[in-house]
């Protein structure tokens, strides 16, 4: 006789109270990999195409190298920030109104940021 040391609602419910913890913590260590390897190269190549003149900053993000790099990194920073703040605000907002006020308004300061980027880059790059 096999004697299991679960608890009864652990037997009813193994994924536990919020059943996305694995994959949110995955997802946070993959954007962190991520900008560790895109913002060095962002840096770099922004710092020798002369970027404090006006025009070369132009040109840079409007190549394609500049603006696909530019966008990597605006892409992985922005979803970076979106999941800390959405932990910090998970753990300590315990008022379920305004844990879901600060949620949406995460998520879409996350999507505007990022759609503005866009824009501004598309703008230079046409």
């Amino acid at each position: 006789m096999s004697q299991s040391f679960r608890t009864p609602a652990k037997r009813i419910n193994p994924h536990g109270a919020a059943h996305a913890g694995t994959g949110h913590f995955i997802a946070q260590r993959v954007s962190a990999i991520a900008l560790a390897i895109v913002l060095p190269v962002f840096v770099v190549t922004l710092a020798l195409s002369g970027a404090p003149d006006s025009f070369a900053a132009r040109s840079y993000f409007a190549s394609p190298f500049g603006a696909i790099v530019s966008l990597l990194t605006l892409t992985a920073a922005l979803y970076h920030m979106r999941l800390g703040l959405q932990v910090v605000v998970e753990d300590y907002i315990h008022t379920v109104a305004t844990r879901t006020a600060l949620l949406v308004l995460n998520s879409l300061l996350a999507a505007g940021l990022w759609l503005a980027a866009a824009y501004a880059l598309l703008t230079l790059a046409l």
